[in-house]
């Protein structure tokens, strides 16, 4: 086995297996994400080919987020049911036969069946529950900075990818862009076969940073319900002012980020005259700026009151949200727009994830936080519609960015309601 001579391989030079599980958890995270965010690039093209709305076209990209979103409060119990291997290659066979399937569409009803409901669901098995669960089973220590830079992952895939496939939309057509994503999320898929393994048992490894000697406890059964423990999860967890504060605080973050600005700035900055081309290259520095951004989040919300870093994160956005109008576009004022926002992307995450721990346990923190993604990718889908709505009817995005900037505010003042249960955070 591939994974057998790795983890000898590497264990000559003092490496733990565990960092191979991030690389390939880091590759897989970075093309599954670009996948959700790919089609914002061929908005216009299938527009100019098919004779689509941008309200039709965005109505595939919603259920798609709103899938991406639903899928992730069962993802970890698919996960510790049938493995991390099986699942995420499940995953990525499920999208790339998606994407291969719509290059010969030519129906509006087969754009929404393969990019809204197969795509959403294939990228959901994985979403951020499969960076949360490498990190907590294959490291004792560095777990923190771990969960982070997976996380930034998954965003600055959503990004990163978008000038070379705009590129390649503008010189060659839509397809010749999709069959690259197919032959990425190939290569990906290989990786998790050959190098992907649920456990450090499996390979007679402890935990990175585990120095303990005493026998590791055996996994838990794998007959656990699904459906029981992640609805159940929302059960107990809805009962609680916390979490519909951060459920409602989560919903706004999606509207803000990948319902809008991932999906809509590059038709709105060619409403502006920008190239499609340059306005990807503006996305993909928004990705560079993501990834400092979230990684010094994490750095942050281990030393700070991670409510008031919400209150700043979400009023800084909603600022630089409603004073993008104001650049008129030029490149200055775009290039400044992305760095400030770019830095602000997902920042939010970190402190959102251990507002979720200190409330509700560390066991049942990834389920709730699950649902509390969901309440993200819901945000998502509304803007992503609600932008193409408001370009089809009133032929401007500009109140769509208005509205985001306004949510914003209003987060940033009402996540100050999570009172400091001293209690719980100690629990």
């Amino acid at each position: 086995m591939i994974s057998g001579w790795l983890s000898t391989a590497l264990a000559r030079r003092n490496i733990h297996y565990g960092w191979a599980m991030i690389a390939v958890t880091f590759v897989t995270a970075l093309v599954s994400a670009a996948a959700v965010g790919a089609p914002g690039v061929f908005i216009v093209p299938l527009q100019k080919e098919f004779g689509w709305s941008t309200a039709e076209i965005s109505s595939a990209m919603s259920i798609r987020f709103v899938l991406f979103g639903l899928m992730a409060p069962f993802a970890a119990a698919l996960m510790n049911r049938y493995g991390l291997r099986n699942v995420t290659l499940t995953a990525l066979l499920i999208v790339v036969a998606s994407l291969i399937l719509s290059l010969g569409m030519t129906q509006l009803w087969q754009l929404v069946a393969l990019w809204g409901f197969a795509v959403g669901v294939g990228t959901g098995m994985t979403a951020l529950v499969l960076g949360t669960t490498v990190a907590s089973r294959w490291f004792k220590e560095r777990r923190g900075l771990v969960i982070g830079i997976l996380t930034a992952s998954a965003a600055t895939g959503q990004l990163i990818f978008l000038p070379i496939l705009a590129g390649i939309t503008a010189q060659a057509g839509w397809r010749w862009a999709l069959a690259l994503m197919c032959v990425m999320l190939a290569i990906a898929a290989t990786g998790v076969l050959l190098v992907m393994r649920d456990r450090p048992s499996d390979l007679d490894l402890r935990p990175f940073g585990d120095t303990g000697t005493d026998p590791l406890p055996a996994p838990p059964p794998a007959n656990a319900p699904i459906m029981a423990a992640a609805l159940g999860a929302l059960r107990d967890a809805a009962k609680t002012k916390v979490f519909w504060i951060l459920f409602a605080t989560f919903f706004i973050c999606g509207a803000s980020t990948n319902g809008l600005v991932q999906v809509h700035l590059i038709p709105m900055c060619l409403d502006f005259g920008i190239p499609e081309v340059q306005a990807a290259g503006l996305l993909a520095a928004m990705g560079i700026f993501d990834f400092i951004g979230t990684i010094a989040s994490g750095w942050l919300s281990d030393r700070y009151d991670n409510r008031y870093l919400l209150f700043w994160y979400y009023g800084l956005r909603g600022l630089s949200l409603l004073a993008l109008p104001f650049t008129d576009f030029t490149f200055y004022g775009l290039s400044l727009f992305a760095m400030f926002y770019g830095l602000d992307w997902i920042a939010t995450i970190p402190p959102t994830v251990r507002l979720t721990a200190a409330r509700f346990g560390a066991e049942r923190a990834g389920l709730v936080f699950g649902w509390i993604f969901a309440g993200h990718q819901l945000g998502a889908a509304t803007a992503a519609f609600g932008a193409g709505l408001s370009r089809t009817v009133l032929l401007s995005y500009l109140p769509a960015f208005f509205a985001a900037g306004a949510l914003c505010i209003i987060a940033a003042v009402i996540v100050l309601g999570i009172t400091k249960d001293k209690k719980a955070a100690t629990a």
